[in-house]
């Protein structure tokens, strides 16, 4: 959900076991008592959304915030989607038309790497259930962002 970030901060996710990324920072709203208002859509990290309320180690200065559990989750739910190639922004544009009538705004990485928030008064299963149509059909790829690990914002460990 892009937005003006007058008012926010950077705040840290550590992710030490993702398969991309060592970590995610995202903007955030200070509340304080080391607590924050997450304002953007999570690229990599699982298990925390958009304007979920988080709290934060902010004991090192030279650091940004780093986040350590959820606090109060805002009920937004994240799905990462990847286009296939050549599957362009024009013809992306109808399908977050229709996501948009479900209650579904959406961030950009890039042409095809896309994060979904599922507003609270949506259904995330009729969400599901359009997307996995569009995989099955091979538009697309996609992944739901629930927490895979009870103690971090990680994806599972490789073995």
């Amino acid at each position: 959900m892009e937005e003006s970030q007058e008012g926010l901060e950077k705040v840290y996710v550590d992710l030490p076991n993702h398969w991309a990324v060592g970590g995610e920072s995202m903007w955030a709203k200070p509340l304080g008592n080391n607590l924050y208002e997450i304002h953007n859509t999570p690229f990599y990290a699982y298990g925390i959304n958009y304007l979920d309320i988080v709290k934060v180690d902010s004991s090192d200065e030279d650091k940004k915030p780093t986040v350590l559990e959820i606090v109060k989750p805002s009920g937004y739910k994240t799905l990462r989607i990847v286009f296939t190639e050549g599957f362009d922004r024009e013809k992306q544009l109808s399908i977050f038309t229709e996501l948009k009538k479900l209650k579904v705004g959406y961030e950009r990485v890039n042409d095809r790497y896309v994060a979904l928030d599922i507003e609270p008064s949506g259904d995330y299963e009729v969400v599901c259930n359009k997307i996995s149509e569009l995989e099955q059909n091979e538009i697309l790829e996609f992944e739901t962002c629930e927490a895979r690990n009870s103690d971090d914002f990680d994806n599972v460990a490789e073995d």
